[in-house]
This record gives structure tokens, C-alpha cells and sequence, in this order.
């Protein structure tokens, strides 16, 4: 099982509308690298959900991904906000996977408590100006923050 931490803005898609929906296509991922992190997903492993451009930003939940490999279909969409005129149902460019919300932690972890706990080598979402929305997170890395995140 791997671990990953997933970025949205909370007042767009936060922990809470997950809780309530009980799962969710995460797409819309319009960024190369933050698409093939997706692609690289399995059934099983577990995500961090961080809510980014809050005050303060931090990690607030947890996911499992449930599904793989499916289509974003909001790339054929023309009224949609991810709408991407250069895919086509017969080539698509643009994944998404399904995630099921596992829990919502006690306390939000901020940014500056990340910042004080890791090196940008040990979680890449502390480096300054980082504005990927999908990061691995490495093993040694997601215990510590299990430790520090304590029970769901």
C-alpha cells in the first residue's frame, strides 16, 4: 500500500463534502505529473486529503482509493471548467480515480506544523511554491504523520 497526499480547496471539495458523499471521482487533475502519480494509484492505498489555499492549509482527513484507471469525463464536457478541446473520447488525456473517505482527523495539521516535522526529501508538500495537487508520500514519511495526525 502506498500513501499519497491529495490537495483540494475545502470551500470547493473539502473532507466535509467527502464525509457526507462517502465517495468521490477525484478529477479534473489538468497537470502531466499529478496525472501519472494518479496513474501510478492502487486499489488500497490510502491518501492523505490536505485542504490547500485555506487558513492555515493542512492535512484534515483521510481517503482509500477504491477505483482506478477511469476516464475523467469532465475532459469531453464543453460547459465544464476542465473541458480539454485536445481530448477526445477515442484518446483521452485525463484519468481520475475514486476515493472513499476513511475519516477526518481530530485536529487539522497545518503547513508551518509540516514544515517543523519534515524536509522537503521527507514530504515534497513543504517545499516553498509546491503546487502540485497529488504527491507521493513515502512510507517512513506517512507513519510519522499517522503519529503526529494520531487516531481518525
Amino acid at each position: 500500500m502506498a500513501h499519497w497526499l491529495m490537495k483540494s480547496e475545502p470551500d470547493v471539495y473539502g473532507i466535509q463534502h467527502l464525509q457526507k458523499e462517502g465517495t468521490t471521482l477525484w478529477d479534473g487533475i489538468r497537470n502531466y505529473q499529478a496525472r501519472n502519480f494518479m496513474r501510478s494509484m492502487a486499489i488500497g492505498d490510502r491518501a492523505f486529503f490536505y485542504h490547500s489555499n485555506a487558513k492555515p492549509p493542512g492535512i484534515a482527513g483521510l481517503m482509500e482509493v477504491v477505483e482506478i484507471g477511469i476516464v475523467d469525463p469532465s475532459q469531453f464536457d464543453p460547459s465544464h471548467q476542465y473541458f480539454d478541446p485536445k481530448s477526445s473520447p477515442e484518446k483521452p488525456r485525463w484519468d481520475c480515480v475514486r476515493l472513499r473517505y476513511l475519516g477526518t482527523f481530530r485536529e487539522l495539521l497545518s503547513l508551518n506544523a509540516l514544515r517543523e516535522e519534515f524536509s522537503v526529501e521527507e514530504l515534497a508538500v513543504v517545499r516553498n511554491g509546491n503546487r502540485l495537487s497529488i504527491l507521493p508520500v513515502p512510507e517512513a514519511s506517512a507513519q510519522r504523520l499517522f503519529d503526529l495526525l494520531g487516531p481518525l
